[in-house]
C-alpha cells in the first residue's frame, strides 16, 4: 500500500492551480470538470501519480470558501534552502506565516505558508538527497 493522494477543497480553483504550480513549483497533472455534479478535480504533485503522492483539490463551483475544520493539521513538503524557498514565495505574493528557523524543541529548520484558501503548508529543510 501507500497514499495516493490527500484532497482539499478549495473556493477559487484558479488562484489554486497558480499557487501550487508557480509558487510551488508543482505540475497540473490531471483535471477534469463533473457537469452533472458542479465539481472539478484537479490533481497537482511533483512527480507522476504512479511514482508520488500527490494532492487533490476539489472545487465545488457552487462554494467560493471554506471554514478549516480544526482536525486539519498541514501538508508536508521537503525544500533543499528554506530560506531562499520562502523568500521566492515571498515575493510570489504567497504568505510565509512563520518565518524559517528551528523548530520549538528541536533543530529541525521550518517555516509555514498558506495557500490561498488558509490551509497550512509545512516546508522542512532537507538535503538534497532527501528533496528528491
Amino acid at each position: 500500500m501507500r497514499i495516493l493522494h490527500t484532497m482539499i477543497r478549495v473556493g477559487d480553483l484558479e488562484k489554486s492551480l497558480r499557487f501550487y504550480t508557480k509558487t510551488l513549483g508543482m505540475k497540473l497533472l490531471r483535471r477534469k470538470d463533473y457537469p452533472s455534479g458542479r465539481f472539478t478535480l484537479a490533481f497537482v504533485g511533483y512527480e507522476n501519480e504512479s511514482d508520488s503522492s500527490v494532492i487533490e483539490l476539489t472545487h465545488n463551483w457552487d462554494v467560493d470558501h471554506y471554514q478549516l475544520g480544526e482536525g486539519y493539521g498541514h501538508i508536508a513538503l521537503g525544500v533543499e534552502n528554506i530560506y531562499e524557498t520562502c523568500k521566492s514565495i515571498n515575493s510570489d505574493g504567497g504568505l510565509v506565516v512563520r518565518q524559517p528557523g528551528p523548530m520549538k524543541h528541536g533543530k529541525t529548520i521550518i517555516a509555514f505558508i498558506e495557500d490561498p484558501d488558509g490551509y497550512k503548508i509545512e516546508l522542512i529543510e532537507v538535503s538534497s538527497k532527501e528533496a528528491n
